[in-house]
């Protein structure tokens, strides 16, 4: 993965937490937008190699939308997931287990549209309100 960026946090609670929330649907749609401006309406999620995921980001206001797809191309549960978006952008998203915390490293190919700081701000605010989400749940 050449150019690549990446955005981490660290999340209170167990992996079963995390991991849950990183991956089931009904909790994807409380954190998967960047600003409380847009939301995530619908989330599917069939995580296992070569499943496939699709998630609406929408603006409140309606005045944008747009499907987030893919397909995994490896899942390793507790540990590590990696994935290829629709526009054949590569993901890897990991989870390092420590005593009080688990550390999410996630790294991904920008697209040419945004600039990297852009970019990098963004999913680092989705990971921010995943991290949100989750400890307060």
């Amino acid at each position: 993965m050449n150019n690549c960026i990446t955005v981490t946090t660290k999340v209170k609670g167990t992996i079963n937490k995390v991991w849950d929330c990183w991956t089931n649907p009904e909790h994807i749609i409380h954190w998967n937008f960047a600003s409380d401006d847009w939301h995530c309406p619908s989330a599917k999620n069939d995580l296992r190699v070569d499943g496939k995921f699709s998630y609406t980001m929408s603006a409140k206001d309606g005045s944008m939308s747009f499907d987030l797809e893919g397909i995994y191309t490896s899942v390793i549960i507790h540990q590590k997931i990696e994935l290829t978006l629709a526009d054949d952008r590569k993901v890897n998203v990991t989870f390092n287990q420590n005593v009080d915390y688990i550390e999410i490293v996630e790294t991904f190919e920008p697209e040419n549209v945004h600039s990297h700081e852009q970019q990098q701000f963004g999913w680092q605010c989705i990971l921010d309100n995943f991290k949100k989400h989750t400890e307060n749940i």
